[in-house]
């Protein structure tokens, strides 16, 4: 019997849930409070990381104009390019000591925060950044930071991940460490607008392929399922929208909190093997993560439901899906159906093939996903052989 405070709990519902999020400022005109936020955590001469099209697009300029208000003395740093290489984490890095800067500040999407959260590590811990590849090897605490997305997807702004392309072995190494979420992030919709359609397109497939990962992780939990089928639901119903009405604010808005939420839910639940093998094709080709986030997706989808396809039930629901009196099975086909849909809706490829991916390139793609940090949540067990066939299917 239990004892006193003690909960009845059915057999495997029992769940210890960790939930680690930054502090989060959301809303139109919410990039006015960068420098404020940046000052909060410490901030007199911020690292600001952006990229050349961030600063084309004015939101560099503003971000800067915020910093200075604040009394701060920033440093500008804008030599990052989509999927951040190794050696602009190196450049980046000796430019922030080189100039004396403390708390380290983005604007701009993953690859810009990706790219900051390398270089704070680098400051407190040394060495070279793809020797912190893998689970909780950074050791030492890093450097504050305060993140202000452009794009509606990426969630690192939110998240304990970085992904680095190493361009020796033509890999994405992922770093994953509770010490890389970010103490603040500013999340302002406006920034979303400036983004080219094909952007939007992948990094809301993105923050799609997020959510419906970290609910059938096997380390998800009560809160991350919250998080996640709302983010789900969010972005289904607001991506076709905003890539017809760029500056509706309505949709604008929808697809930034489904970002975010999306980001909440896998940043404490892990991902899988979708994203498992698209990090090895970004590697591989310097493809959009996105993209081949979204060509991949409904592969996923039937290859986890073949083994459990219940928790996709929840998420067929979430999007809309009627699942009256249909099984589980059918149900994920009609999931991976309606992603596999968006994704034409939205201009994306029906295959690999599409970017360059050739049947010559599996053998290798299989064997490198074998040792992605997100392949070890994935629900269903996957060796070489069913990676193999499964990059097959997509291309």
């Amino acid at each position: 019997m239990p004892g006193p405070g003690e909960l009845y709990a059915e057999s495997g519902t029992s769940q210890l849930a960790k939930f680690h999020t930054p502090e989060i400022v959301f809303g139109p005109g919410a990039l006015a409070e960068l420098g404020h936020s940046a000052l909060r955590v410490g901030a007199r001469r911020p690292f600001l990381v952006s990229d050349p099209g961030i600063e084309k697009a004015g939101w560099v300029e503003e971000a800067l104009d915020y910093l200075e208000r604040a009394g701060l003395r920033p440093t500008l740093w804008t030599g990052i390019t989509p999927n951040p290489k190794d050696y602009e984490v190196d450049k980046a890095f000796h430019h922030y000591e080189e100039s004396g800067c403390d708390v380290i500040v983005a604007v701009g999407g993953g690859s810009c925060i990706d790219a900051a959260k390398a270089v704070a590590i680098l400051a407190r811990n040394g060495g070279n950044i793809l020797g912190y590849a893998g689970v909780d090897r950074v050791v030492n605490p890093i450097p504050p930071l305060v993140m202000a997305p452009s794009t509606s997807g990426t969630g690192a702004d939110v998240s304990q991940f970085a992904v680095i392309t190493d361009t020796t072995e033509h890999i994405k190494v992922t770093i994953i460490s509770r010490t890389l979420v970010p103490d603040i992030t500013v999340i302002d919709p406006r920034l979303l607008t400036t983004m080219p359609d094909e952007l939007n397109a992948a990094t809301g497939l993105d923050a799609l392929t997020h959510a419906i990962e970290a609910f059938t992780s096997r380390a998800h939990n009560r809160l991350t399922d919250l998080h996640a089928l709302h983010a789900a639901r969010l972005i289904t119903q607001n991506l076709g929208e905003t890539m017809v009405h760029r500056r509706r604010a309505e949709p604008r808005i929808a697809m930034a909190q489904g970002a975010l939420e999306a980001g909440m839910a896998f940043t404490n639940a892990i991902l899988g093997i979708v994203h498992a093998m698209s990090h090895q094709v970004g590697g591989l080709l310097d493809a959009p993560h996105g993209v081949v986030n979204g060509i991949l997706l409904p592969h996923g989808i039937r290859f986890n439901a073949a083994a459990d396809p219940d928790r996709f039930v929840p998420l067929a629901k979430a999007v809309g899906i009627n699942t009256a009196g249909k099984s589980a099975g059918s149900v994920a086909d009609l999931l991976a159906d309606r992603v596999r849909q968006l994704a034409d809706d939205v201009g994306v490829p029906k295959g690999l093939g599409a970017l360059g991916v050739r049947e010559s390139d599996i053998p290798i793609l299989a064997r490198t996903t074998l040792h992605d940090a997100c392949l070890a949540t994935n629900p269903r067990e996957a060796d070489e052989a069913l990676v193999a066939a499964l990059f097959r299917d997509a291309l």
